[in-house]
């Protein structure tokens, strides 16, 4: 079966935005004005396709990103089913909640592009910038979309300005609003110099007309401003711009594309997607502007057997190379998403699993529509799709030709920041509950499952309330488990500050053979691998954890080091401070001895287990726990309540501002102090200040919360202990 669209003409982009910007909204438009539905559903109405889940219906939140594959032709084409005009989009509709932030993270992956929506009465919000940040992180170029601008309070001049000082200052106005709130008419195309109007049934008779007088002089201002920023990415236009010559629409379209694709200029729309204008002009700005695959660098990766960098080209007749970024279960089975970077994947066909080293049978391939599915044959460089049948495929595994093996690189996932306490209501529901933690840890790679050591009670871990309650939720509806949860714990962790040495003998000897180990080892912070250094041969490195086998001489023979590493993994794991988890640790074993008969790995095992101990007594081992960024929009009357409270929860402001009427309050406040804030805040401003919550970074716990911690958990303290 041959490609259907050539790769120049393929967009794969994603619909990233803060909660309530209307982003669920937009996308329905799309599948509506792209033909792959024929009603629009509301979010309002609990009747969208994109959120197709129980628990997204009735909170109206995105919860799970959803994939969707459709077909668009630019307005401007006459014939609209002419094949040779069209061009494939796969589209992924993410997230905004914080505690789904993992949905927008891995999209960003293996996405080419993103439209960023804002709602235009409340600009740039904390979800906003955090999905900015994936963006940079993986150099996504972007387009901008100020929506809702039919919305009481509407301001497109303020979400723009909120854009350039809270997110880049390389935006660039490419429309302008024809009106706005309950006289929103249209919008007014900067590059083109024209006026648009939506009218027909859900807006499909768009009508170009000439830019209204009382808009004209902002037009041709703003229209200047574009072509200034725009030349200045091809010398020979602003050459030809300083002598008085302007470009032509051509040559401004290709300019400002290719400052798109490098990340130099980033195009802001507008319209209301609820009152169906200005949509299908955002997507033909997908096609003017954000790249097909063939737009982009060659993918790097890693040679398994070799160790060596390889790349590959975007195409159908490289080697086959394609990374899995999402694992769900739905009503007809386990799904893996899969984004194809070079060569084609068949059904049925067997390929490498290269994270794993094993292959794998391709049982089937099928392109989706949120939950609905259509079987294909086989999937090209460049396209989205998702397999059914894989064995043992999770997030971020690398598949590949089996003769042609690569890793690309890894997702990395935020850590959990909340845990509970989970247990069955019943015997049956016991078995049950395993079977289903699993599953759901599976598809979720920030949702962690563990035990504790000592009551034997699971543990859950996640990136917020709402997402152990959504989880928790869909163990009942989907698999049946009743349980039991405790109340939400702040997930610490714990660290070193400083470089520490140990010396620990293990030996037992109770008749017959006994036990002998011996390790040296040096414990220090870890360090970020310097940008475009590779992990040394002697060392093994994961997140939070390195180890560095410095022994030399055959002081501890090979067979024994696994187990020195593991046992001071373990060490961590139980942690030192107060029993919680301790990360970003540099282990090195450079000195030990060993005895021919007597040692053993386990035996090697403890005696690391117990150096360890005694490092980290000597190495400034603190408690560490989640700040978060709150963002608080409130009526003037009660700033000072609040600030007030804000500080006796520990917490600091660091910004005010206003939006519309309302103030903005931007602090960082320990997570152990929020839970049951929103209840407080509604308490304290009678029910009319909001606030949003985002994960900022872990910070050392003051000594005497330190103190309470290891108290309510049963610990001694740390000079007691050492």
């Amino acid at each position: 079966m041959a490609r259907e669209f050539p790769l120049e003409r393929l967009r794969n982009f994603g619909i990233v935005a803060h909660v309530d910007a209307g982003k669920t909204t937009t996308s329905e438009r799309v599948l509506f004005y792209t033909g792959m539905s024929h009603k629009i559903g509301e979010v309002h109405d609990g009747a969208t396709v994109t959120d197709w889940m129980e628990q997204e219906r009735e909170r109206g939140i995105t919860i799970t990103a959803a994939a969707i594959s459709c077909n668009w032709s630019k307005t401007e084409v006459v014939d609209r089913k002419d094949k040779s005009q069209m061009y494939t989009f796969n589209i992924i509709d993410t997230p905004g909640h914080i505690d789904f932030t993992a949905e927008v993270k891995r999209s960003m992956r293996v996405l080419d592009g993103a439209v960023v929506v804002f709602d235009s009465v409340a600009g740039v919000e904390p979800q906003s910038e955090t999905n900015w940040g994936y963006a940079d992180e993986a150099k996504v170029p972007r387009i901008c979309f100020i929506n809702k601008m039919d919305r009481l309070g509407a301001d497109f001049e303020k979400s723009y300005k909120s854009i350039l000082e809270r997110l880049s200052k390389k935006a660039v106005r490419v429309q302008l609003p024809w009106g706005g709130e309950e006289n929103f008419k249209g919008v007014i195309d900067l590059v083109k110099m024209k006026a648009y109007t939506f009218t027909g049934e859900m807006g499909t008779l768009i009508t170009e007309v000439e830019i209204p007088d009382e808009l004209r002089a902002d037009a041709e201002k703003y229209h200047a401003e574009l072509v200034e920023k725009v030349v200045e990415h091809d010398d020979t236009l602003m050459e030809a711009f300083l002598g008085g010559e302007m470009p032509t629409l051509e040559d401004l379209k290709k300019t400002l594309r290719k400052a798109v694709l490098a990340n130099q200029l980033f195009p802001v729309f507008t319209g209301s997607a609820l009152k169906n204008i200005g949509v299908q002009l955002v997507l033909d700005g997908v096609v003017d502007y954000l790249p097909a695959p063939t737009d982009l660098a060659d993918v790097k990766g890693t040679n398994p057997d070799s160790g060596e960098e390889e790349t590959r080209k975007h195409s159908d007749d490289e080697p086959l190379s394609a990374l899995a970024f999402k694992v769900q279960d739905d009503k007809f089975g386990q799904l893996a998403f899969f984004r194809v970077y070079s060569g084609t994947v068949k059904a049925g066909s067997y390929i490498l699993n290269a994270t794993t080293g094993n292959k794998e049978r391709v049982g089937r391939i099928v392109r989706l529509l949120a939950d609905k599915r259509t079987e294909v044959e086989e999937v090209y460089a460049g396209e989205i799709a998702a397999g059914v049948g894989f064995k043992e495929v999770k997030t971020s595994h690398t598949l590949c030709d089996e003769a042609k093996p690569i890793v690309l690189e890894q997702i990395v996932f935020p850590n959990p920041v909340v845990a509970m306490r989970v247990e069955p209501k019943t015997r049956n529901d016991q078995e049950k509950m395993g079977m289903a933690l699993k599953r759901l840890a599976d598809e979720d790679p920030t949702f962690k499952v563990s035990t504790d050591d000592e009551t034997m009670e699971t543990i859950i871990a996640g990136m917020g309330e709402l997402h152990l309650e959504i989880l928790v939720d869909r163990m009942k509806r989907e698999f049946g488990v009743e349980a039991n949860v405790g109340a939400p714990q702040v997930a610490y962790r714990e660290t070193i500050q400083r470089e520490a040495e140990a010396d620990y003998k293990y030996a037992k000897q109770s008749g017959g053979r006994g036990q002998y180990g011996h390790v040296k080892i040096k414990i220090r912070p870890m360090q970020p691998l310097p940008e475009g250094e590779t992990v040394p041969k002697n060392t093994t490195r994961d997140d939070h954890y390195e180890f560095v086998n410095s022994i030399k001489g055959g002081a501890i023979p090979n067979e024994y080091i696994p187990a020195v590493m593991k046992g001071c993994k373990e060490a961590m794991a139980r942690g030192f401070v107060a029993g919680y988890k301790m990360e970003d640790v540099t282990v090195e074993l450079y000195d030990g001895s060993f005895h021919d008969v007597d040692s053993s790995e386990i035996a090697f095992k403890l005696a690391a287990i117990y150096a360890f101990k005694e490092a980290a007594a000597k190495a400034g081992a603190v408690l560490l726990e989640p700040i978060m960024k709150i963002e608080v929009r409130t009526p003037e009357q009660f700033m000072g309540d609040i600030n007030g409270n804000i500080s006796s929860k520990r917490g600091q402001v660091i910004g005010m501002g206003e939006i519309g009427e309302k103030k903005v309050i931007t602090a960082t406040v320990p997570l152990k102090e929020m839970f049951g804030y929103t209840t407080s805040l509604r308490g304290m401003t009678q029910g009319r200040a909001s606030m949003t919550m985002t994960f900022d970074h872990y910070e050392v716990v003051p000594p005497n919360v330190a103190a309470d911690i290891r108290k309510a958990r049963g610990v001694k303290d740390v000079e007691e202990e050492a």
